[in-house]
């Protein structure tokens, strides 16, 4: 293990710049933070460092909520000068967000406020976009066209802020901006979803079920591309990967199994939900399996209220108790029979 000292020795020889010692020192940080205390094979999260962080978000929630609060009331008094209001208010908004995120994130390296961060951010682009491109009785008219354009801009600008700060949550809200965005598209062309059930019932009329399929599959393909340049989850790479497989998994998952599990193909929705296992172990991501099988229970027993769930909610919960008993050992002979198939250097060990 290289000390404090091993860098201040390393600076002063010149084998190291103060700002490559840095660097090192934080990726050190970053790393026994998410990693320390883990047993080998088992998947790093980390949602807060410390109360501190915690301290440090609820001042921002309520730092926003008077902001908020303060900016509503100045419109109320200025109606028709809203836009430019709301315009403005964003424009402020974004710069105080992101000089605390040179603080919080840069400097600090904090996890909690860069969550919480990010958020406001994302809520503040698109509360600035929207106020500016879309129209004003759009949801009286029913007419949501100028909508596109205020979230696509919304998420680009959500994509500079994770090129810069480089928040593995953001990914996500990057990811969920994307979906949002190409449904609503989808909805000005084919007409919008007659209910909720038909985003993910490939059987429902309209391509809902198949753009979310397809947004879905990239998703997933972008997280798999983290997760294969960073195969030892040791970088924020990893990170970044396990919150879009978090968005990835329902999408996928949950547009297959539930489309089955209405139609009543219990013996195919097995297989199904038995590949995306196989996946799931293969490259070690329980929250792949954990979002999607979650969200499965959560939409058949209460939108979809299919007959008979019971009883499939009950095999699931069996099944997972049992993966998470035997992840390591179910893996590790997995690998084994598929070590001449797969690139197992670009694959987390199995231990």
């Amino acid at each position: 293990m290289i000390s404090r000292d091993d860098l201040r020795a390393a600076v002063g020889s010149g084998l190291l710049t103060e700002a490559q010692a840095a660097s090192l020192s934080a990726l050190s940080d970053s790393r026994r933070g998410a990693r320390e205390d883990l047993a080998p094979g088992d998947e790093p999260f980390e949602l807060f460092k410390g109360f501190n962080e915690i301290f440090i978000v609820v001042g921002l929630l309520i730092l926003a909520s008077g902001w908020v609060a303060v900016n509503t009331a100045s419109m109320l008094t200025e109606i028709v000068n809203y836009r430019t209001q709301a315009t403005s208010a964003a424009l402020i908004g974004a710069g105080v967000i992101w000089a605390l995120s040179e603080y919080f994130i840069r400097r600090r390296r904090m996890v909690a406020p860069a969550i919480a961060l990010s958020l406001l951010f994302a809520a503040n682009a698109v509360t600035g976009f929207t106020a500016q491109y879309a129209q004003p009785f759009m949801i009286a008219q029913e007419d949501y066209s100028s909508l596109p354009l205020g979230l696509g801009l919304a998420t680009l600008a959500l994509l500079v802020y994770w090129l810069r700060f480089r928040v593995p949550f953001a990914m996500a809200l990057i990811a969920l901006g994307l979906f949002a965005v190409a449904l609503i598209l989808t909805a000005e062309q084919s007409g919008g979803p007659v209910e909720f059930a038909d985003l993910f019932l490939l059987s429902a009329e309209g391509p809902f079920a198949w753009v979310t399929l397809v947004v879905g599959l990239l998703v997933f393909a972008v997280a798999m591309g983290f997760d294969l340049s960073d195969p030892h989850r040791v970088t924020r790479r990893s990170a970044q990967g396990f919150w879009l497989h978090v968005v990835a998994a329902p999408a996928l998952v949950n547009t297959l199994a539930l489309s089955l599990l209405t139609n009543e193909q219990t013996l195919t929705l097995a297989l199904v939900l038995g590949l995306f296992a196989l996946i799931a172990i293969i490259i070690d991501r329980r929250s792949f399996l954990i979002t999607a099988i979650g969200y499965i229970v959560a939409l058949s027993s209460t939108v979809f209220d299919v007959e008979g769930a019971g009883f499939s909610i009950l095999a699931l919960g069996i099944a997972l108790v049992i993966l998470g008993a035997f992840w390591a050992r179910i893996r590790a002979a997995l690998l084994s029979l598929l070590s001449g198939v797969l690139p197992l250097h670009r694959l987390p060990p199995s231990h």
